[in-house]
């Protein structure tokens, strides 16, 4: 799942950026092993300039070779053109936000709960929003991906149309060895997103955390160690303590939408802010009608945009800027949805 969405609309911030993402090179003309292997000369050197020991680099290149599967993959994401239509929100949540993941949410959610619960005093991220994205991603660890990062990466370079992107992350897994991590710990899915958070390398070096004080962040085998680096990253991310990510909600009958639309656009991820309200206080929310589906109103003052996935008369949610950070994980109102639902329904 992970793939798929960070290579069409679901992208992070710094090295999962769109503006990193779209950066266009020429690609490759020759895409065969031979170019493949001119190709490496130029990334060895970029990797010895950037720092990278020529103990790692002489390890791992020698091993490298063209794997056409992941271009192959690359090339068949969808565009995420603004004229396709939007699918309903209901079926992916049924996928998505369904008993047996809800379930094992809850199994883990209990078996975490003391690490959980001093992460959460240390980020202020809650713990059931921890192990929502875990489950999102890797069904908590149970499916992380099997393609040699290091070769997948360096393939997607060489192809070159996004030659900035796929390099730097390559270069940053050679750092990740560097620090102690063996080649063969460096597995996950064909775009480079590795252990039970699905992180880019970039993304390790930067916001990965020892959560279990052995002195090294495993995210692919230590569940303190990924719960740490999800809740760091929420940190750096902008989560605010103490605001829920959003509320359910009904619009009334009638309700004139062309007094809250957004007249804002964003330079980021367009099409997913697009579907959103302008901002509005949850009391003028309220005087506009809107009522919650059951679950307590945030405070009166928090800030929120409507969102309204499968149309008028159909369950709404009012959004806090909590789920915007959900959103710096994965740009895709349908994940963020899904993690805050499935969030929900763990905790309870």
């Amino acid at each position: 799942m992970w793939a798929k969405s960070i290579l069409s609309s679901a992208l992070r911030r710094g090295a999962l950026t769109i503006a990193a993402m779209t950066a266009v090179t020429t690609p490759a003309c020759a895409q065969d092993e031979a170019g493949f292997q001119a190709y490496l000369a130029q990334l060895r050197t970029q990797a010895l300039a950037a720092g990278v020991t020529a103990r790692t680099v002489d390890s791992v290149f020698p091993t490298l070779t063209l794997n056409e599967r992941v271009i192959a993959l690359d090339r068949a994401q969808p565009g995420g053109g603004t004229s396709s239509a939007i699918p309903a929100f209901a079926p992916y949540k049924a996928q998505h936000v369904d008993a047996a993941r809800i379930g094992r949410g809850r199994e883990t959610y209990r078996a975490q709960r003391g690490r959980l619960q001093r992460i959460e005093r240390e980020t202020g991220v809650p713990e059931s929003i921890m192990v929502a994205i875990w489950g999102h991603e890797t069904n908590y660890g149970s499916y992380t991906g099997n393609f040699d990062i290091l070769r997948s990466l360096a393939s997607l370079a060489y192809e070159g149309r996004r030659r900035s992107l796929f390099a730097g992350e390559f270069i940053a897994g050679l750092k990740i060895v560097d620090r102690g991590i063996s080649r063969e710990q460096l597995k996950g899915s064909w775009a480079g997103a590795m252990g039970n958070p699905q992180f880019l390398p970039s993304i390790y070096l930067r916001l990965a955390r020892d959560g279990d004080g052995d002195g090294r962040a495993d995210i692919w085998n230590s569940p303190a160690d990924t719960l740490a680096s999800i809740g760091n990253y929420f940190t750096n991310a902008g989560w605010r303590s103490g605001q829920p990510w959003g509320v359910a909600v009904s619009v009334p009958q009638g309700f004139d939408r062309s007094q809250v639309r957004n007249r804002l656009v964003s330079p980021r991820c367009p099409r997913v802010f697009e579907r959103h309200s302008g901002w509005r206080t949850i009391a003028e929310w309220r005087g506009l009608g809107v009522m919650t589906q059951g679950a307590s109103w945030p405070a009166d003052n928090v800030m929120a945009t409507l969102l309204e996935p499968d149309g008028p008369g159909a369950t709404a949610y009012l959004l806090t800027s909590n789920y915007r950070v959900i959103l710096d994980y994965n740009c895709s109102n349908f994940y963020a949805l899904s993690v805050g639902l499935l969030a929900d329904a763990v905790e309870r």
